[in-house]
């Protein structure tokens, strides 16, 4: 029987050491509860845009460095040379709006984490959503978050269905893990 999994039917999930497969057998979809790893997705989440998925991750070990290993009050302190710093960085995305987005969410997670105790029961507290009612909540939240990078992000780390295919050996990985679309 083929796999639903789009990506497990396709030529390159046969590729030894690709790192799309990395991500696909090991992250995606996988339950995320540690606050710097859900910032460091979102940061992954938001630089995808525009490009491909595959530039990310060969390039995420450069955003964990150059993003303070995703430690949230590191970046939200951020002042201009740690700006200029990013800028200049060649093993990142280099966007000026995507770097000042990160900085400004960061901070914008301080704050949820000092009312919600961290960033994900903040996310916990407003589950169940459907990927519209999480679109609006992240569009009024954060800076550079449409439509598909709230969908990417939240399919990516557990919160909305789809990630894998119901026939996809990952998918039944993840189930036995209770993402939080398992629980309505």
């Amino acid at each position: 029987m083929p796999l639903s999994c789009p990506y497990c039917e396709s030529s390159y999930y046969k590729e030894v050491g690709d790192v799309n497969k990395e991500y696909h057998d090991h992250q995606y979809g996988f339950p995320i509860d540690d606050d710097n790893e859900l910032f460091g997705r979102l940061i992954l989440e938001i630089n995808q845009a525009g490009l491909s998925w595959t530039t990310i991750l060969n390039k995420q070990e450069n955003f964990r460095k150059a993003y303070s290993e995703f430690n949230i009050h590191t970046v939200a302190h951020y002042d201009e040379e740690e700006r200029v710093r990013l800028l200049s960085d060649a093993g990142i995305i280099r966007n000026k709006l995507k770097v000042n987005a990160a900085i400004h969410n960061a901070q914008v997670i301080l704050g949820l984490q000092k009312e919600y105790g961290s960033f994900q029961k903040w996310l916990d507290h407003h589950h169940p959503k459907s990927k519209d009612e999480w679109v609006n909540l992240f569009k009024k939240t954060f800076k550079f978050t449409g439509g598909e990078i709230t969908n990417e992000f939240l399919m990516s780390s557990g919160y909305l269905k789809g990630a894998h295919g119901e026939d996809c050996p990952i998918f039944k990985k993840i189930s036995k893990l209770k993402p939080k679309w398992l629980m309505k």
